[in-house]
């Protein structure tokens, strides 16, 4: 019988212990803000379009019509996005960021800088560039482009 490997053997292991940390941090961090991690990337999503079809924003951000159509709804509550009918098609419309959801993209953003700082600042900046590079080529590799919200 051969060897069991042990868990702290296992890249895999290091990026899921180091990753839960940073996305529970983050999410509380969002939270405090009165946004999800999902509805933080959704925002950003539109942040850099004027207004985008549902469709267009599922397939930028890898989600599905119905996610997005979710995501939406939320946000419309909290008065963050805008839904706009389409006079020509009354079954289409585009979404944007409210005024208020448009003020809200930086200070998220800040928040995501802070929280990357406080994690990945003990890195020498070389160190750092390299780990981004790394986990950017293993993704390519993989053919991941999905946007990660969970």
């Amino acid at each position: 019988m051969s060897a069991v490997s042990d868990l702290g053997d296992h890249i895999g292991y290091w990026l899921r212990m180091v990753s839960n940390a940073i996305s529970h941090d983050f999410a509380q961090k969002v939270a405090a803000e009165g946004v999800t991690v999902a509805e933080w990337a959704f925002l950003r999503a539109l942040y850099d379009v004027e207004s985008i079809a549902p469709s267009a924003l599922a397939d930028r951000m890898g989600m599905t019509k119905g996610a997005i159509s979710k995501l939406a709804d939320r946000l419309l509550e909290k008065l963050l996005v805008l839904r706009t009918d389409n006079p020509d098609d009354k079954r289409a419309h585009s979404l944007s960021l409210s005024p208020a959801g448009r003020e809200k993209v930086p200070v998220l953003a800040q928040i995501a800088d802070r929280n990357d700082a406080d994690y990945f600042s003990t890195l020498p900046t070389a160190e750092r560039e390299a780990l981004r590079q790394t986990l950017r080529t293993l993704a390519d590799k993989r053919g991941l482009s999905i946007i990660p919200i969970d």
